[in-house]
């Protein structure tokens, strides 16, 4: 297994989560395989995978029925059947999560996508997810909204773990980070003042910096350009373009994460036992077939940071991966990339709100379709059974 490129990433400082769930994963060794050939420390699940899992296979029928004999009705259908993947889950993980010193380990949940611009409702229902699942390897999903920056402040505050999700602006992750601190800061203040939380080495939370949307956004407005363009000389800029904004965005956001994670004011929490908030870099599944199907692993890697892989990308990267640190490479090329795109009239972060809008959508989408389904099979099943 020493060869597996997959493995020689942990080398590097970055950790490889698996971006999928399903019950057949969990109960017929195919994740305790990657978690011992692969070195899988950690898995993350959306409302798109649990829709694609549960509702466009059988694989649950026969859990539903139970259910659905039990009276259970359809959002309590949804809240088991996912709450319980999401335990088996934490539980094969359980061993990483001790071996890593609670560094990894960690499989996350996300909370109802229609909360995803309430700031009341996102907290209560991250607590809601913390103890239905009660799983002390758990991160729940929060979405870098507006509303959502201002609950994982109080979130962390409280002492929760949280996986802050659908970051695609620098801005943004900005925002994200200061929620994080001051937190912590928050958190520690209220312990001195007596209240009995969580200590800040038990908060963990990663912050989900996604990757490939930007480029198949960018470039669809990149290609749109080259059409209408006849100076051939503004084609070439165009062209040289394609494919270049996601991992400059990420790599600025990593120059972000290490200049912000360092000094006295994080040393005064680090001295406390906080946690970093690692980078996760997420949608790495390469979009463009012109484009190197591992693109946005291979460009990505370095210390503390965490790749998390759909099964195609994870299959490529163990095939013809090629490791070494490149996070930190061409970051004064990956600023001249971001200013030329915005000179030549591609806003940055018009893209990134589109994209942050279109994805709490996509989610939503697949929660209701998700419940939709759901809803259905109960409803036969009853009628059979009448």
């Amino acid at each position: 297994m020493s060869d597996n490129p997959l493995r020689k990433l942990h080398d590097f400082g970055q950790s490889v989560w698996y971006d999928n769930i399903g019950r057949d994963l969990l109960v017929n060794g195919d994740l305790e395989r990657m978690i011992r050939d692969d070195g899988v420390r950690g898995l993350t699940s959306n409302p798109t995978i649990f829709q694609k899992a549960i509702a466009e296979s059988d694989g649950y029928d026969h859990a539903i029925g139970d259910l659905v004999e039990m009276g259970l009705g359809t959002d309590e259908l949804l809240d088991t059947l996912t709450s319980q993947d999401v335990a088996m889950a934490a539980d094969l993980l359980r061993p990483v999560y001790a071996q890593a010193g609670h560094r990894d380990g960690f499989v996350s949940i996300e909370a109802a996508p229609s909360l995803a611009y309430e700031v009341e409702g996102t907290i209560e229902e991250a607590r809601r997810l913390r103890s239905l699942v009660a799983r002390d390897n758990l991160l729940v999903k929060v979405p870098a909204t507006t509303h959502g920056v201002e609950a994982i402040h109080r979130l962390i505050s409280e002492g929760l773990s949280v996986n802050v999700t659908l970051i695609f602006s620098l801005d943004r992750y900005r925002e994200v980070i200061e929620a994080y601190i001051s937190g912590l800061e928050r958190l520690v203040e209220r312990r001195a003042a007596g209240e009995a939380l969580s200590e800040p080495r038990e908060v963990h939370s990663v912050a989900s910096f996604f990757v490939s949307r930007v480029d198949s956004k960018v470039d669809s407005a990149l290609r749109k350009m080259i059409e209408l363009t006849e100076d051939q000389g503004r084609v070439e800029r165009l062209r040289a373009l394609l494919g270049k904004a996601a991992v400059a965005n990420a790599k600025l956001a990593y120059q972000e994460f290490l200049q912000t994670f360092s000094g006295a004011r994080w040393d005064a929490l680090a001295v406390r036992g906080a946690n970093l908030q690692r980078p996760l870099w997420a949608s790495t599944s390469t979009k463009d077939p012109e484009y190197r199907d591992v693109l946005y692993v291979e460009e990505l890697i370095g210390p503390d940071t965490v790749n998390t892989m759909p099964q195609v990308t994870l299959d490529a990267f163990r095939d013809h991966g090629r490791v070494a640190g490149t996070v930190t490479r061409d970051t004064d090329e990956a600023r001249r990339q971001l200013a030329e795109l915005e000179a030549e009239g591609v806003s940055m972060a018009e893209v990134t709100a589109q994209l942050e809008s279109e994805g709490v959508k996509a989610f939503a989408d697949s929660f209701d379709a998700l419940r939709r389904a759901l809803d259905e099979k109960r409803r036969a099943l009853v009628a059979a059974g009448a």
